[in-house]
C-alpha cells in the first residue's frame, strides 16, 4: 500500500486530510514536534533526520510551514522533498496573506471571517489566539506567503514541476502540489483535480 507522510499534523487524521488522501488506499505515517499530538514520529519539519530518504508517495502538509520562522522554510522544504520518492507528490495548503490583507484594509483584524468560524484574520496572520492562550506556543505564526512567494519558494528548493492556488475569501488559503521530479502538465492537472479542494 502506498504510504503518505502527514506532517504537522497535530491531532488531526488521516480522514482529515484533503479528499485524494482520505482513501483507504494509503497508510498513514504522522509527524508533529509536539510530542502530545501522538504522531508515530515526534520532529520538527525542518529536520526529520528521523525519516529515511525516499520512503513515501506522497506528504500532505496543512497549515505548518507559516509556523516556521522564514530562515527555516527552505529546509522544510528540502526535507520535504529528500523523503518522497523519485515519483511523489506533495500537497501543501498555508494561510493566504494577499486574501487576509484585504480583510485587514477593510479594518476587519477581529471580525470573524465567516459567522460561527471563531476566526478572524489576526488568527490567521499570527495563529489562533486561543490556542496561543493556552500555552500551545507551536500554533503562532512566525512567516506568511501569498501565492507569488509560494511559488517562488517551491521554485528555490528545485521540486521538478509545482502549482500554486489561490483561494480567497471564504477559505484564505494557498493549495500547493508538486513532485520532486519533473512531471507533464497532464500529471500536474491530474494532481490538482484529485488532491486540491475545488471551489466550485
Amino acid at each position: 500500500m502506498p504510504k503518505f507522510l502527514h506532517v504537522g499534523c497535530g491531532d488531526a487524521r488521516a480522514d482529515q486530510t484533503t479528499i485524494g488522501i482520505r482513501h483507504p488506499q494509503w497508510t498513514e505515517v504522522r509527524l508533529d514536534i509536539d510530542p502530545d499530538s501522538g504522531a508515530d514520529i515526534v520532529s520538527s519539519i525542518d529536520d526529520m533526520s528521523a525519516v529515511d530518504d525516499g520512503q513515501f508517495e506522497a506528504l500532505y502538509s496543512s497549515h505548518n510551514i507559516e509556523h516556521l520562522y522564514a530562515h527555516q522554510v527552505p529546509k522544510a522544504l528540502a526535507e520535504f522533498k529528500r523523503v518522497l520518492k523519485p515519483n511523489g507528490f506533495f500537497v501543501i495548503t498555508c494561510p493566504d496573506l494577499q486574501s487576509v490583507a484585504e480583510l485587514i484594509v477593510a479594518d476587519k483584524l477581529t471580525e470573524e471571517v465567516t459567522p460561527g468560524s471563531n476566526c478572524a484574520a489576526v488568527d490567521i496572520v499570527y495563529g489562533f489566539r486561543g490556542a496561543i492562550a493556552e500555552g500551545n506556543h507551536y500554533m503562532a505564526h512566525h512567516c506568511g506567503f501569498t501565492a507569488k512567494t509560494l511559488k517562488m519558494s517551491l521554485l528555490l528548493a528545485r521540486y521538478g514541476s509545482s502549482t500554486v492556488i489561490q483561494r480567497k475569501a471564504p477559505y484564505f488559503d494557498l493549495w500547493a502540489v508538486g513532485t520532486p521530479e519533473r512531471c507533464d502538465s497532464a500529471e500536474l492537472d491530474r494532481l490538482v483535480r484529485t488532491y486540491i479542494p475545488q471551489t466550485r
